[in-house]
């Protein structure tokens, strides 16, 4: 509302409470009536409120087709120019609103602030119509990103999109979002990262909102930013030599299941000296023990706090297992 009471607009109270739940009431309402202007007048009410202004334009104009001397209609259609800062136009639909309704003083308002906004020639170099007949470029969609350890996630402000008219393409060091606005128009999203993510594992959500897209690292390092160089690409596809080959921003894939192999082997074959070949002793014990065992050993190693550790059951299973330190140290519990 403007001050001193004045009219800038005239709306349903549940649409300023929650204009993203208006237009998703009112969508639904016009489904079963395509007829009603005054629906696609409140529709645009709301798209105005949200910014959406394209949207705003276009139901106000399917509602002067429905009622050519919907004195609201005009209104709606006025502050829409008004805000694209077509203010010829605006002034336009505003004085012919007012002809139709001379008592509403939100007219007056908004012609004085046309004025105030006017060139002293008085030009203009688009109308509303080439905006939904031509496509002029609206305002920009925004995006932003941010990230966690483990996933980078990119947010296109964008609100009511459909998940028919998002598609959002990974490979391992491109991002492509493509976003159908219109019939005529796309929003795209083409980034070259600048470290690779497992493509695989992305995914895209939808919402009223916002598109989310979070990407998953192959590296739980931070980015300094979001876009670089270009990396080496990945195939999308795996042949079954693919299978266990790991993204790597590196030019040469590597088999880490044959390579954990290889590091096994290598500790398999390495010997060791004092505590560590016996504490790989009792790792083997316990491994190749039976169930008897290692219900000794835990049994054992636990109750005498990690000074005893015995194989025989049947000599501690019934018993509690005392402290026993070496001879020249003290145990104390913590």
């Amino acid at each position: 509302m403007a001050s001193g009471g004045e009219r800038l607009f005239t709306m349903d109270d549940a649409v300023v409470e929650d204009p993203e739940h208006a237009v998703e009431e009112l969508t639904a309402a016009l489904e079963q009536n395509l007829d009603k202007a005054e629906l696609y007048c409140q529709r645009a009410c709301a798209h105005t409120l949200l910014q959406n202004f394209k949207d705003a334009l276009e139901d106000a104009n399917k509602a002067l087709e429905l009622k050519p001397n919907c004195a609201e209609a005009y209104l709606r259609k006025g502050v829409v120019e008004y805000h694209l800062e077509m203010y010829r136009s605006a002034m336009e639909s505003f004085k012919r609103g007012q002809e139709l309704d001379d008592d509403n003083d939100a007219f007056e308002t908004w012609i004085t602030k046309c004025n105030g906004n006017l060139s002293p020639t008085g030009q203009e170099c688009v109308t509303a119509e080439e905006i939904c007949a031509h496509n002029v470029e609206v305002p920009k969609l925004k995006y932003d990103w941010y990230q966690t350890e483990s996933h980078i996630i990119i947010t296109i402000m964008i609100k009511n999109a459909k998940k028919d008219d998002v598609n959002v393409e990974f490979t391992e060091g491109n991002m492509n979002a493509t976003v159908k606005l219109s019939s005529e128009e796309n929003y795209n999203l083409n980034l070259k990262l600048l470290h690779p993510i497992a493509f695989q594992h992305c995914i895209t959500r939808v919402l009223g909102t916002k598109i989310e897209i979070k990407m998953k690292k192959t590296e739980a390092i931070r980015w300094e930013s979001l876009e670089g160089e270009g990396i080496v690409m990945s195939v999308k596809h795996f042949t079954p030599d693919q299978m266990h080959q790991y993204p790597s921003s590196s030019h040469h894939t590597k088999n880490w299941d044959q390579l954990v192999m290889e590091i096994k082997e290598e500790e398999k074959n390495e010997k060791l000296e004092g505590d560590a070949a016996l504490n790989q002793l009792f790792q083997k014990i316990y491994a190749d023990g039976s169930d008897e065992v290692k219900r000794a050993m835990n049994k054992s190693f636990t109750e005498s706090g990690g000074t005893v550790l015995s194989t025989n059951w049947s000599e501690v299973g019934n018993k509690q297992i005392a402290v026993s330190p070496p001879d020249d140290m003290e145990w104390k519990k913590l």
